[in-house]
């Protein structure tokens, strides 16, 4: 049995990240496990970018879809 794939991606958001983690994988939300490893941090005055999402992501077994 071959272990699953898993990766990690950063983002603006948590969105982002994900998203940009689906595209890599080329498959739908359905079919993966979803980790928030960090969420976003806001900059000086709530700007955004200051630190990035970061999400980890992983094959479901086919078997447990």
């Amino acid at each position: 049995m071959k272990p699953d794939k898993i990766i990690e991606i950063e983002g603006k958001t948590v969105e982002e990240a994900i998203k940009k983690a689906l595209e890599q994988l080329q498959l739908p939300r359905n079919r993966v496990k979803i980790e928030i490893v960090s969420d976003e941090a806001k900059g000086l005055f709530g700007m955004s970018g200051a630190k990035p999402a970061k999400v980890r992501v992983s094959i479901k077994d086919a078997k447990n879809t």
